[in-house]
């Protein structure tokens, strides 16, 4: 038969169970385990303004660039002609949500979303007005996507395209202020993704092949370090989701100077 005890044991017996429960379940409970690998091919990708006939092959072959359908930063959609929506559409087909692309005023710099990612917040941000002959209004663009069956992997993604002339070609002082803002502002928008404890990545044209990073913290990381056409992503400060980078290539547009440049990526939550 079991002994039995006094009130003040049983409370102070009680009490020490309570506590040793609470440090047992503290203790007991694993950390969430981390989900299988995603393969996540980014692209930034400027269509340029030369060889028109060629947007369409170009845009082909961006869809093409990895057996995964890849995620991809444009520029210079829409900027002087017509026609691209309508190509992007016809090639990247129904299994893309190809947000801003239609867009009112930031439909220059569009973000094409693939399957299994679902969007689940667009956010446009105006930098500075348009320059007569020399530059269109400037905006920012920013996804940020969940898996469709991993809801807890989730990243934004923030796409740009830098006023030309400021730091490459005619190194002209007088675009600086603009170019410089638009630094500023980039800057802004990933450390607020960053803030929501979020991987950030962000492809741009920067129009400067001097170009360090946008936040210029170290733990910013860069896919490509030379050239004017960017990927760069900033890991999440508490670690919620792992990125690894496993390769780089370019794709050949033959539109004008730029190709689209191209990092393999894999996610998963940790």
């Amino acid at each position: 038969m079991v002994g039995k005890i006094n009130r003040r044991a049983a409370l102070t017996l009680g009490g020490a169970a309570l506590l040793g429960a609470a440090a047992g379940v503290g203790a007991a409970t694993p950390a969430s385990a981390a989900s299988a690998w995603v393969r996540l091919p980014l692209v930034t990708a400027n269509i340029g303004r030369k060889n028109l006939a060629a947007r369409g092959p170009a845009i082909r072959d961006v869809r093409a660039a990895d057996d995964t359908r890849p995620l991809v930063g444009w520029q210079e959609i829409s900027e002087g002609d017509s026609g691209e929506p309508a190509l992007i559409e016809q090639h990247f087909g129904s299994a893309y949500r190809n947000t801003f692309l239609r867009h009112d005023t930031a439909f220059r710099v569009p973000i094409s979303v693939p399957a299994p990612w679902v969007v689940v917040d667009t956010k446009p941000t105006f930098v500075h007005g348009g320059i007569a002959g020399v530059s269109p209004p400037r905006w920012i663009t920013e996804v940020v996507v969940r898996h469709e069956t991993i809801p807890g992997l989730q990243f934004a993604v923030i796409n740009t395209h830098y006023i030309a002339g400021a730091y490459n070609g005619a190194q002209n002082p007088d675009l600086r202020d603009e170019w410089n803002l638009h630094k500023q502002t980039h800057r802004d928008r990933v450390i607020a993704q960053h803030q929501q404890g979020r991987l950030v990545f962000w492809t741009a044209d920067t129009n400067n092949p001097g170009y360090d990073k946008a936040t210029g913290q170290d733990a910013e990381r860069k896919a490509f370090g030379s050239g004017i056409d960017r990927i760069d992503w900033l890991p999440p400060g508490n670690g919620s989701v792992q990125v690894e980078l496993l390769n780089t290539k370019s794709v050949a547009m033959d539109v004008d100077g730029h190709d689209a440049r191209v990092a393999i990526f894999r996610v998963r939550t940790a």
